[in-house]
C-alpha cells in the first residue's frame, strides 16, 4: 500500500535525501513499488522491463531468497564473532567455485567495503602503497576508491587524481590505443602497464596493486583481451605488488561458461585477491573478498582485529546460499550463455542493418552495443545513446549507457532474462534506430540547395549520414551531455557527471 502520491515522494525526496544522491530519469522518474524476476512495477501497474538489474541476480523477489531470509531472521541474526554454521558452509561453498589457491574469505557489505578492503591486503602484504588503475575504472564509492577510479576522479579536474595513482590504458579493442587489427593487443596493453612500473620505479615508487574489473561495466562494457592479465600479474608480482580482480558487477555466473568474469582469460591465470557484491545477496547487502593463505596472514601479522559489525551474518549468508543453489537448480549459467548469444546475434544483426551501430561486444548476459556517427572514425553518438534510453523508458525498457562517452547501450539484465525479452527490446531499438537515421537523412536532404536535391544520391554502402548536430536528430536539448535527466556537462572530451548502474 502507498503512503504517498508519485508528487509527493519526489517532494520528500527533494527535501530529505541528498541532493548529490540521483535518480534516473530526473524529468519523470520512475516510482517501483514492486518487482518479480526480470520485471519491475510502477505504482499505477505498469510493467517495465529491466535490463540493467545486475544486483537482482537471480530475478526480483525471488521466492526462495525471500524464504532463506524470513527462516534465518526468524531464528537468529547476530555478528560473525559467535559461531555459525551459515558461516562457514557459505565460505565453503563460494570458494570451490574459485581456484585452489583462492581459499580465505572476509565478509563485508558493499562492493565498496570489498574494494577498500582489499587494497588494505594489498598494501599490508607487498609493503608498498601505490596503485595501478584502468583508465575510466570504477570501483567505489569510499574515499580510498574514489582516488583509484578515473571515471570520478576525472569530473574533478588535475587535482583528482593523487600522486601515488597510476593509470593504465583500458584494453579496448574497438576505440582504445590498440585495437582489433593489433597483431598483439593483450601484450601492448600489458607491455604499457610495465613502462608504468618502471616509470614509478624510477621515481621511488612501490607497486602495492593492480586492480581491474574482469570486464569493465562504467568504462564501457570492455572485454580485456585474452592473455592480458596473465601479462600484467607477471609484471605487477615482479613488482612486489598483486592482482585484485573486481568482480562485483560481472560475477556469479553472468559470462555464462565460467562462474567468474577472470575465468575468461584462461586456466593459467589466477588472481591474488577477488572481490564481489552486488549479486552475490540479490539485493541483500553482502560482499566478500577472497584471498590467498598468504595475503591473509601477512594481514593477521599486523595485530589488529579484523571485525565488521553485519559482515558474515546468519541471515546475510543464508540468502549467499540461497543465490548458489538458484543459479545451479535453474542452470542460469546455461541461461546466461544460451541468451547471451542469442541477444548478441540479434544485436549483430542491427550492427548491419544500421549505420549507427559501430560495435557489438560481450559475452554471456553482458553486453555493449557502441553507437558511432561515423563508422570509419568511430565518432561517439552520445546524444543519440540518450534519446534512445529515453525513449526506451517511454516504451516500458530499462536500459541505461555508459563508457567514457556515454553512447554505450549496457545489457546486465536479472540471469532470468529470456529469449523472448531479448527479441523485444531488440526490435524496439531496431525501430528506434530506423527512426533516428530516417530523420538525420530526411534533414541532411533538406538542407541541401532546391536545385541539388533531385540530383543527390542516397548512400547504398551503410555509410554513416549522421554529422548534423545532435540538437537536430534527438530532442534531448543543449550541449551533447543536457540531457532530459537534468545533468549537465561538456563536450565528450569530458564526459559529464552520470548515474553508475
Amino acid at each position: 500500500m502507498e503512503m504517498y502520491s508519485k508528487a509527493e515522494t519526489l517532494e520528500l525526496r527533494k527535501k530529505h535525501i541528498g541532493p548529490s544522491c540521483k535518480v534516473f530519469f530526473a524529468k519523470d522518474p520512475i516510482k517501483i513499488v514492486r518487482a518479480h524476476g526480470q520485471y519491475m512495477f510502477d505504482e499505477n501497474g505498469e510493467k517495465y522491463l529491466d535490463c540493467i538489474n545486475n544486483v537482482a541476480h537471480v530475478g526480483h523477489s525471488h521466492p526462495d531468497v525471500v524464504m532463506a531470509a524470513v527462516k534465518q531472521m526468524e531464528l537468529l541474526n547476530t555478528n560473525s564473532r559467535f559461531l555459525h554454521d551459515n558461516l562457514v558452509q557459505y565460505a565453503k561453498r563460494l570458494t570451490a567455485t574459485l581456484p585452489e589457491k583462492l581459499s580465505v574469505c572476509y565478509f563485508v557489505n558493499s562492493g565498496s567495503e570489498a574494494n577498500d578492503l582489499a587494497l588494505r591486503l594489498a598494501r599490508q602484504y607487498s609493503g608498498h602503497y601505490d596503485v595501478i588503475t584502468l583508465d575510466h575504472a570504477y570501483h567505489g564509492h569510499v574515499t580510498s576508491l574514489i582516488d583509484i577510479s578515473p571515471y570520478k576522479f576525472n569530473q574533478l579536474g588535475k587535482e583528482g587524481k593523487k600522486d601515488f595513482v597510476h593509470v593504465a590504458p583500458s584494453p579496448d579493442i574497438y576505440r582504445g590505443k590498440y585495437r582489433e587489427d593489433h597483431e598483439d593487443p593483450a601484450g601492448a596493453y600489458a607491455d604499457d602497464v610495465r613502462n608504468i612500473i618502471e616509470k614509478a620505479q624510477k621515481n621511488g615508487c612501490k607497486i602495492a596493486a593492480f586492480i581491474a574489473e574482469s570486464m569493465q561495466s562504467c568504462g564501457g562494457q570492455i572485454i580485456p583481451p585474452a592473455g592480458y592479465f596473465q601479462k600484467v600479474a607477471e609484471f605487477v608480482h615482479k613488482a612486489g605488488g598483486v592482482f585484485i580482480a573486481d568482480e562485483v558487477q560481472v560475477g556469479f555466473g553472468r559470462v555464462g561458461k565460467y562462474f567468474w568474469g577472470f575465468q575468461l582469460q584462461g586456466e593459467d591465470f589466477v588472481p591474488d585477491i577477488v572481490t564481489m557484491g552486488k549479486p552475490i545477496g540479490n539485493g541483500h547487502p553482502m560482499s566478500c573478498v577472497v584471498t590467498t593463505r598468504e595475503i591473509a596472514e601477512a594481514f593477521g601479522a599486523l595485530g589488529l582485529e579484523y571485525f565488521n559489525t553485519f559482515g558474515g551474518n546468519p541471515v546475510s549468508c543464508a540468502i549467499g546460499l540461497a543465490v548458489l543453489d538458484i543459479i545451479e537448480k535453474e542452470d542460469l549459467q546455461g541461461n546466461a550463455t544460451r541468451v547471451g548469444n542469442y541477444l548478441l546475434g540479434i544485436l549483430k544483426e542491427q550492427q548491419k542493418k544500421h549505420s549507427l551501430v559501430g560495435d557489438v561486444r560481450g559475452v554471456g548476459l553482458f553486453i555493449g552495443v557502441d553507437l558511432v556517427k561515423d563508422q570509419q572514425k568511430r565518432t561517439p553518438a552520445t546524444a543519440e545513446a540518450q534519446h534512445i534510453i529515453y525513449k526506451l523508458k517511454e516504451r516500458r525498457i530499462l536500459l541505461s549507457a555508459d563508457g567514457p562517452y556515454r553512447n554505450v547501450l549496457k545489457f546486465k539484465p536479472p540471469m532470468c532474462f529470456s529469449m523472448e525479452d531479448a527479441n523485444f527490446v531488440v526490435d524496439q531499438i531496431d525501430e528506434l534506430l530506423t527512426d533516428l537515421e530516417e530523420a538525420t537523412l530526411s534533414k541532411a536532404k533538406n538542407s541541401l540547395p532546391t536545385n541539388m536535391q533531385s540530383k543527390r544520391k542516397l548512400p547504398t554502402d551503410g555509410s554513416s549520414q549522421l554529422e548534423s548536430n545532435n540538437e537536430n536528430i534527438s530532442p534531448i536539448n543543449g550541449t551533447i551531455c543536457r540531457h532530459e535527466n537534468g545533468f549537465s556537462g561538456e563536450s565528450h572530451t569530458m564526459p559529464c557527471k552520470r548515474i553508475r548502474t
